[in-house]
This record gives C-alpha cells, structure tokens and sequence, in this order.
C-alpha cells in the first residue's frame, strides 16, 4: 500500500549508507568541538596571562598572553580571508514527501514560515519522519493539507535537509496525485546532529574560564602572596626605630557604614582597642580623635608617666564633652569636632584631654581631666587670645 518499500537489498544497501553517513556527521561534530574548545581556552589563557604579567610586572608572562592572541587573532584572519575553493554542490534527489502535520506561524509578507511535519518515502532507501521549516506562499498554502502527499528534495548525506518543491515537473506532479504513503513510525525521525547554539555558547564560556582559571592557579602563590603582604603593609602603623630597644610610631583608622560617628556609644572604646593591637602597646604619646577618624602616636622610649593608657581613658563620657564645647562655647554651626589627648604636664598629673570645636564664628576649645572633669572653657575668640 504505496511506495514505502523496495526489497531488502535496497533496504540494507540505503541503511548502511545512512549509519555511515550519521557516522561521518557526529565526527565533524566532534572535531568541531574539539577545534573550538582549544581555541576558546587558548584565548581564555592568553588574556588571563596579559592581567597577571600587568599585576606582577611580569614581562615575559605578558608578552606570551599578547602573542598568542595575536596569533589567534591572525589565524581567524587567515581562515576568513582563504579563499574555499569551487564547492561541489551538493547531490539533492527528489521524492514523495506525506504531509502529517503543519502550522503556519505569522508573517508580514507574501511568504509565511510553516511548520512541517513529514512522511518522506525516497526509491532507495525507507521512509522516515522530519521536521522542517518552509517559507510558502499565501497563494500555494490551501495546496498542502494534512494527509496530502508533497514533492520534495532532500539530501541522501543529511536526509534531514528537506525542501519542499512547489512548482514539481509534470512527471512527479502525477506521482504526486496517484501515490499512497504509509505514516512512518516517530522512531524514524531524524534531526540535525550536534549542539544547539546554547550549547555551543557554554561551551566557549566555559573552556575560555578554564583556560583563564589555568593560568591564574599557576601563578597564585605570587597573587595572593603580594595581595596579602599589599594588604599587611597597609595594616601596619608608619614606624621609625632609633634603635633597637626604641621605636616610635604613628597609625590611625577611619570608620565606615552606617552610624560610622565615633560619638556612638562604645565606638571610640572598640577603636582604641583596634589600634593597640595593631602597634602591639596601650601606652602612646598622643591621641587625636575626629568624627570618623582615630589616630594613636607613640615612642617606647618615654617612661610610663609621660604616656597615655589607651584603655584607662572614659571614652563613655566623650561625647558629653563634645556635646557642652558645641553648644555653650559660642559656636552656633559646628563644623567640626576634634578630641586631644596627652600625657600630664608634669609627673603624676593625670592626661589631659581638650575639646576643640571650629565653626563660621572661629575656634573654641574646654579642656578636661582624665575623669572628663571640665577644667577650663575658652569660648570663641577667648581661645585665641589664650590659646
């Protein structure tokens, strides 16, 4: 019932044909994978070789990752400007095609894209099933219905090529009306080998990070080994020594984020604490606090009673001192705060501690035990004549 068969021999011949050329197909494809996956690492590699010689200051390493991306970049230059050569076109023969199904999508002009599903009975070989896209006329698309027999052309390497013809010759245009084709089962289909075109994207992602990720691992000790002494060196106070039993030195820290105001109930508390453990001692020479800033000074070679305890200071009670010099030593608009603190003027008189706040109308100042007792105010201009 139709032309679906024609002997076994025929059968087994056009089988062979088919796995062979289903054969040579996933080879290309994998060689194309191949090719791309080495160009795409290559690349990854050369570009992750230009970062870490600028890093390092590694000039070799630099002049690799350039080389061979200029390389790459001259191959791909090549390759597209190479002439081809005469291509043989390809063999196409003709057949009967059942129609099993179709859907037009929209479409602004005279030709609107249709979904095909196919029956395709050729003399030589068994039918099978496929999937294509055409491009039909308005005019011709009443022509093709459902369990309507079509003339096609396809391509015996890559049976999934498949054109409908839509001006057949007289000759298959009779075959056409008097033929009867089976529905060949959905097992026959076939498709285009090979990755989609998102696969193949991951995969150019994916080996170029490999390639980049390489390179990087290689030389990581020297990464994250300047990283991190870059990062150690700007942690350390600026220091002098003298000698070897004498140092001094001076470090500060600025606070970030939010409610980042050193006025912030046990913030000036946890700061000091944070710079003495980065010089290594709580006695300093000086202590300077501002909105969002802290620094420490200090010289070992003082004696305990011409220094300051970092942690023997109420910090607590600062903020009300800031707060009595801001409003009650004639500064209308405060633009700024700062905290000094010293050691006594003379031995066994605690650190002194002074206020100083600046604004439109000029500078004052209140100065403080080390209880936070005020001691004296110098209001504006009072400040500058005494001070």
């Amino acid at each position: 019932m139709g032309t679906t068969g024609q002997g076994q021999a025929a059968q087994g011949s056009a089988e062979t044909d088919e796995r062979a050329t289903r054969g040579r197909s996933v080879l290309r494809g994998i060689f194309a994978g191949l090719r791309l996956t080495v160009t795409s690492g290559a690349a990854g590699a050369a570009v992750a070789a230009l970062v870490v010689g600028v890093i390092l200051e590694r000039v070799p390493v630099f002049l690799s990752g350039g080389g061979v991306l200029v390389l790459l970049l001259l191959i791909g230059f090549v390759s597209g400007r190479r002439s081809p050569g005469p291509v043989e076109p390809p063999v196409t023969r003709t057949a009967l095609a059942r129609i099993e199904d179709l859907r037009a999508t929209s479409g602004e002009s005279a030709d609107v894209p249709v979904d095909f599903r196919l029956t395709v009975a050729p003399d030589d070989r068994p039918a099978y099933r496929v999937n294509i896209d055409e491009q039909i006329n308005l005019v011709d698309i009443p022509v093709y219905r459902p369990r309507s027999i079509a003339v096609v052309e396809y391509r015996p390497d890559e049976p999934w090529e498949v054109r409908i013809v839509t001006r057949p010759t007289p000759e298959w245009s009779r075959r056409a009306e008097e033929a009867e084709i089976d529905s060949a089962p959905e097992s026959t289909l076939v498709e285009k080998p090979g990755m989609s075109e998102g696969s193949w994207c991951m995969l150019v992602l994916f080996t170029f990070l490999a390639g980049a990720a390489l390179v990087v691992l290689l030389f990581r000790g020297e990464l994250f080994a300047s990283d991190g002494d870059a990062g150690a060196s700007s942690k350390q106070p600026s220091s002098t020594s003298s000698a070897s039993s004498s140092r001094t030195f001076t470090t500060s820290t600025t606070v970030s984020g939010p409610s980042s105001s050193l006025l912030v109930l046990g913030r000036m508390r946890e700061t000091a604490a944070e710079l003495e453990a980065r010089v290594g001692t709580a006695d300093v020479t000086a202590i300077v606090i501002e909105e969002r800033r802290m620094e420490i000074r200090g010289d070992s070679a003082r004696p305990p009673g011409e220094t300051v305890h970092l942690q023997m200071l109420p910090y607590e009670l600062f903020p009300a001192l800031v707060h009595e010099a801001r409003t009650t030593l004639g500064v209308r608009d405060p633009k700024s705060w700062r905290i000094d603190v010293t050691p006594g003027a003379s031995t066994g008189v605690g650190p002194r501690v002074r206020v100083t706040v600046t604004g439109k109308e000029g500078t004052a100042h209140l100065d403080a035990d080390a209880t936070a007792r005020i001691l004296d105010r110098r209001p504006v201009g009072e400040a500058a004549e005494k001070g």
